[in-house]
């Protein structure tokens, strides 16, 4: 009985905790828009409106009333999935950002692959090779990903394989020739593709997304790797690890079965913060690889001063993070009992 109501508490509180987190976000996101200098009423009825063209403007978006009674109105729109209109295409901003979001999660769900597929490995190698010249070369290129900007990196590597040596597609999600032959189903071109029996498309957006999915996952394996390779070495320190050498375990079993076994709820957190901020953080891969996403929408929207459009991506950005920490909860109860 104890065990259930101690449950109960648990689950009671960390329900009250996300509330609160997302209240305070709420109110974040509501200062940040008043805050900006952008004028969304200039930016609705343009720069030669006449005054009382403007006023009746600011009045109908309640930008006249005390700010506490703006904020609660803000809510009340909010809870009721009412975000606002986007200046700029003229639609709900939330239909929007669904038409927009399936090609970055497509963009970065790749990249958090490649990104943990080498930085993880990469890791424990520079680990258990300390200060040999496994562990230099592995540090070097951690260093590289870390320091290259990423829109360099991406105009060179769009030059390079794309422009000379014709490897790989180039910007959007696919050749032109295949705009609009599959029906946008899910907004996931891959799957829409396969769905749609169009293996050209398939094979046409595989290769447009290879080059800047593999720049964002150098780019996150370098984070990764440089975390990988701190667990490890505190593990590899732990007097566990000496005992089961001396008992005779080969040194791949010692390092796989027993040190990384011991890092995975760490890895869990590192992976999934690194791949909420590839969601939020492409906005510069996007940009030069003119992949219409998520950070593309965000940053054009800011340019012309949308506050509509760019709170609710603000917002969106937050929820993201605090479910992909939920996410890390319920993986930290699966890799470690001594967490349930």
């Amino acid at each position: 009985m104890s065990k259930r109501r101690l449950s109960l508490q648990g689950a009671t509180g960390q329900i009250g905790t996300i509330l609160v987190t997302l209240l305070g976000l709420l109110i974040l996101t509501f200062i940040i828009g008043r805050m900006m200098p952008a004028d969304p009423v200039r930016a609705i009825v343009g720069e030669d409106a006449t005054r009382e063209t403007y006023e009746q403007v600011f009045r109908s978006l309640g930008l006249d009333r005390p700010l506490w009674e703006q904020f609660f109105y803000y809510l009340g729109d909010v809870l009721t999935g009412d975000f606002g209109t986007s200046i700029r295409t003229g639609q709900p901003v939330i239909q929007d950002i669904l038409h927009v979001m399936p090609a970055t999660i497509e963009l970065a769900t790749f990249a958090i692959l490649i990104g943990a597929g080498l930085g993880v490995p990469m890791g424990v190698i520079a680990a258990v090779n300390k200060d040999r010249w496994p562990d230099h070369v592995v540090r070097v290129l951690s260093l590289f990903g870390h320091s290259m900007p990423i829109f360099w990196t991406g105009m060179i590597a769009l030059i390079v394989l794309y422009a000379k040596l014709d490897l790989v597609g180039g910007s959007g999600r696919m050749d032109q020739f295949y705009i609009g032959l599959v029906p946008e189903t899910t907004g996931f071109l891959l799957i829409d593709s396969l769905l749609a029996g169009e293996m050209d498309v398939f094979w046409s957006a595989v290769n447009h997304l290879i080059l800047p999915a593999s720049l964002l996952g150098y780019s996150s394996s370098a984070y990764i790797t440089r975390m990988t390779r701190s667990f490890m070495l505190d593990q590899l320190g732990q007097e566990y690890i000496t005992t089961a050498r001396v008992k005779g375990l080969s040194k791949h079993q010692t390092i796989w079965r027993h040190a990384f076994v011991n890092i995975r709820v760490q890895l869990v957190t590192i992976v999934a913060l690194a791949y909420g901020s590839l969601l939020e953080g492409a906005v510069l891969i996007e940009t030069v690889f003119a992949w219409p996403g998520f950070g593309q929408y965000l940053t054009s929207n800011l340019i012309i001063g949308d506050m509509n459009a760019v709170m609710t991506c603000v917002l969106i950005v937050g929820v993201i993070f605090i479910a992909l920490n939920l996410l890390s909860d319920v993986l930290y109860r699966l890799f470690d009992p001594r967490t349930r």
